[in-house]
């Protein structure tokens, strides 16, 4: 399986100094690295590409700069940039992660992968119980309902590739999980703060 890492988009600047949030240290590697590692150590994973843009410059330098494939796309909206990665991607379907969950582990990533049923499904994304989410000191800006409960989205995913590519409705199972390493979606400066206490010692 490919996967893209969407370090794109907008938004993408953060704190007073305007440090691209892919580029943020998180303990010694910045954040972009640690998602990265975290795929490319899957055994399940034989690709790795992150998508950047003119949002992202200094994190397309950097990343070229340790070997780090990369595509260049518009970074006007996320489905934009996943057409244009998936277009010149291979295979049936790709997972896809943003650049921003530092805490992220190969053993998540691979289990995630092994949950996934090619055929019988068509796309899966990792979820967060709101509860975990919560304990870890952040506020949801968005939950989504199931089975009576509320739910956090990662943003990974596994997506079919053609079928996204012509638009077809992908019917989408959820991966429910209680896993901070999924629950620091590092969007703001105290979500950074949180994620850099998760190394310190």
């Amino acid at each position: 399986m490919q996967a893209l890492v969407n370090a794109g988009g907008k938004g993408t600047r953060m704190g007073r100094c305007g440090v691209e949030k892919p580029m943020h240290m998180v303990g010694d590697k910045h954040t972009v690295e640690r998602v990265i590692d975290a795929l490319s150590g899957s055994s399940h994973i034989d690709r790795v590409l992150v998508s950047v843009s003119d949002n992202t410059l200094e994190t397309e330098r950097y990343l070229k700069s340790i070997g780090v494939e990369t595509i260049r796309t518009s970074g006007e909206s996320f489905m934009d940039d996943l057409h244009d990665a998936f277009r010149v991607m291979e295979g049936d379907y790709i997972l896809t992660c943003p650049s921003d969950i530092p805490l992220l582990t190969t053993e998540v990533v691979d289990t995630f992968i092994e949950y996934f049923v090619p055929g019988t499904m068509q796309s899966a994304i990792a979820v967060v119980d709101e509860d975990t989410v919560r304990r870890t000191g952040i506020t949801p800006s968005y939950t989504r309902e199931s089975g009576g409960r509320n739910w956090v989205l990662s943003g990974l995913c596994i997506m079919n590739r053609e079928g996204t590519l012509r638009g077809d409705y992908l019917e989408e199972y959820l991966f429910e999980t209680n896993w901070p390493e999924l629950a620091v979606n590092m969007n703001t400066p105290k979500e950074l703060d949180l994620a850099r206490s998760y190394f310190r010692e």
